[in-house]
């Protein structure tokens, strides 16, 4: 009789004399025994015996027969050729499993050779990065331009002895997940991970290498607030360590380390920027556009795609495209001969870790080119590298200006994209005073959101109560409208200053 497994808790072995039952299935790892809690009823009677034992074991099975025979009243040869038809049954069973969980492990693609001519043919052209924003766009990331290919670029530093990570922030609903798990659809599948829900002690159980140099995603990190502290000690340390106690085989308690080795990429979306600070600043910070352009073009597109003027081969073939420029490149080490003459705003908060941002982030830029320069090698070391360029650092500053911009300001994220809304629509409407109600009312925002912006916005000293209207609600008025543009001028200084002198 064939072993019956499609009750995952309960396997059923039925013969002419007896009827099994293995409760709880089997364990798949462990190859070396086969433990399990046995049922066993004779045909026709309601003469059951149950019992617990691995069936590896010769003398725990010698012991079962016998005990079978005289509880169920059959003869012995004929209960110990059951049970050895059942233990190759299950040996077949879990084998086969087995095979079945390794052929869905995720293999490497090997590139043909007209696949690495067109990806070398990309990764050896003039205006890489702008061609590689223009194939982003076509593989169905709608706007988000500069987004798109900073995230782009802190996932390909994956790579990387020390990899860049990145929080993307924005208000429910904004496309916050969305930009992540496209801009995600571009890296290899064998070099990602990716976390819906995520435990407390869920990556100490990795492999030890298993994390090396992967991109891991964390769709909500609001779900994994108490992962937060491994996450933060991998970004940092590129090393989490986890001391458990252990029982063996034969009971013996003992302490074991379990440890899961960098470096790793790590990306996640959230909603409230300020209650993750330990972690945000370990990580450069994306602000999604919530602006009604950005909401015309994406509903634009969903429009273009319900109507089927959707190219999606086109889009596949940009992806496909991204993915294997990522399979070409190699880790290598990076040196910046231009480093010691390269700074940061005045402005810039938590200049240390910034400050290290930027030379990283100007080192991804230059791994990115690095079919484009020459390779060296240390004289002392033998060590093989490539050696950052101006036009890198000219790159970068380009695209970091408005990551650097956001760690300039004294509010958050979300309050700044509030207060240029409000600014903009005083000025369109010639207004210098308004009230919390009026705004909350004419933005659509909710009052009790208005109230703690304005909040934030009279600590900061960018707006202030003016007096009090006729009921007795409060007036309030910009005290600099220029302020943003002027830090964003300063910031802008800095870094030409900085170039110029090179």
């Amino acid at each position: 009789m064939q072993l019956n497994t499609n009750n995952p808790n309960s396997y059923h072995y039925e013969t002419t004399h007896l009827l099994i039952e293995i409760l709880g299935g089997i364990r798949l790892n462990h190859l070396d025994r086969l433990r399990v809690t046995i049922s066993i009823q004779k045909q026709e009677t309601h003469l059951k015996l149950r019992h617990n034992l691995d069936l590896y074991n010769d003398t725990q099975v010698e012991k079962l027969v016998r005990k079978i025979a005289e509880r169920l009243e059959i003869g012995t040869s004929i209960v110990r050729r059951t049970i050895q038809d059942l233990i190759n049954e299950l040996e077949t069973y879990r084998l086969s499993q087995l095979a079945a969980l390794e052929a869905d492990k995720i293999t490497v693609k090997t590139l043909t050779k007209a696949e690495e001519k067109e990806a070398l043919k990309l990764l050896t052209s003039k205006n890489l990065l702008e061609k590689t924003n223009e194939l982003i766009g076509k593989s169905g990331v709608i706007g988000e331009v500069t987004n798109r290919l900073l995230m782009y670029l802190i996932f390909t530093s994956r790579k990387a002895n020390n990899p860049l990570h990145c929080m993307s922030l924005g208000s429910s609903g904004a496309g916050k997940t969305h930009l992540q798990s496209k801009v995600s659809e571009l890296i290899p599948e064998e070099d990602k991970v990716e976390i819906t829900v995520l435990s407390e002690n869920a990556f100490y159980y990795f492999n030890r290498t298993e994390l090396k140099n992967q991109l891991v995603l964390i769709e909500d990190l609001d779900g994994a607030g108490n992962a937060l502290y491994a996450i933060r000690e991998l970004q940092s340390k590129h090393k989490i360590t986890k001391t458990v106690v252990h029982k063996d085989t034969r009971g013996n308690t003992k302490t074991i380390h379990l440890t899961v080795e960098g470096p790793v990429c790590i990306a996640g979306c959230t909603t409230q920027e300020s209650i993750y600070e330990d972690n945000s600043n370990r990580s450069f910070l994306l602000y999604i556009d919530e602006s009604e352009e950005q909401d015309e073009r994406i509903m634009q597109y969903q429009r273009r795609a319900s109507a089927g003027k959707i190219t999606l081969d086109q889009e596949l073939q940009a992806k496909e495209m991204l993915k294997n420029v990522q399979r070409m490149l190699s880790s290598v080490a990076i040196r910046n001969p231009y480093a010691e003459n390269l700074c940061l705003p005045s402005a810039v908060f938590k200049p240390r870790r910034t400050n290290a941002h930027y030379l990283q982030f100007i080192e991804a830029v230059t791994f990115y080119h690095q079919h484009q320069r020459e390779k060296n090698y240390d004289e002392e070391t033998g060590e093989e590298y490539i050696e950052t360029t101006i036009e890198d650092i000219k790159e970068a500053n380009k695209l970091l200006q408005e990551v650097l911009l956001r760690k300039s300001d004294t509010i958050t994220g979300a309050c700044r994209n509030y207060f240029e809304k409000l600014k903009t629509y005083l000025k369109e409407h010639q207004q210098t005073t308004f009230t919390n109600k009026q705004i909350s009312i004419l933005l659509r925002i909710p009052l009790s959101t208005v109230k703690r912006y304005h909040l934030q916005l009279i600590n900061t000293q960018r707006i202030q109560l003016r007096e009090k209207d006729k009921t007795g609600r409060h007036l309030y008025e910009i005290t600099n409208y220029e302020e943003y543009q002027q830090l964003k001028k300063t910031i802008a200084t800095v870094l030409d200053e900085a170039i110029l002198q090179l």
